[in-house]
């Protein structure tokens, strides 16, 4: 876990990978909760009988936002940003669904200093990141998610 406590110490892994996550399991209960919370409730995702007969991947399904609502709880695991007066989910940028995730499965996040820009001292932060799925080729998905970072001076 790389550690960071200031805008200068952010910029020298510009262009560099800050790390990888540890892997995380996606359960039916992670699932079944995400759906009750977001109010989607689709077959592909809850019923898990109807999945197994009928869904193209003969299992329930992540919902695509359940596996990016995971990128603060991933990234924390790669980089402990320390000294913080504040910080901000600030964006998603060129963001592609590659695969789907089928319950059970064991994701991580990656994750590259893509961009670093001073904002009169906020310090904004483009990550290059890619959840993958264990044992398999293509990624559940890739881009760019946008942090602003208030470091106390």
């Amino acid at each position: 876990m790389q550690i960071i406590t200031s805008h200068a110490e952010f910029e020298q892994y510009l262009g560099k990978e800050l790390g990888i996550s540890s892997w995380h399991t996606i359960t039916q209960e992670q699932i079944n909760k995400f759906a009750d919370a977001t109010l989607d409730h689709q077959w592909i995702h809850v019923d898990e009988e109807r999945a197994q007969n009928e869904g193209p991947f003969k299992a329930t399904i992540a919902h695509g936002y359940l596996t990016l609502s995971l990128i603060p709880y991933l990234w924390k695991e790669i980089v402990d940003i320390q000294n913080l007066k504040m910080e901000i989910n600030y964006g998603i940028e060129s963001l592609r669904f590659a695969q789907a995730v089928t319950v059970n499965s064991k994701v991580r996040l990656k994750a590259k200093l893509a961009s670093i820009i001073n904002l009169r001292g906020v310090t904004k932060v483009n990550m290059a990141i890619e959840m993958e799925i264990e044992d398999q080729k293509k990624p559940a998905f890739s881009g760019e998610v946008v942090f602003l970072y208030h470091f106390v001076n």
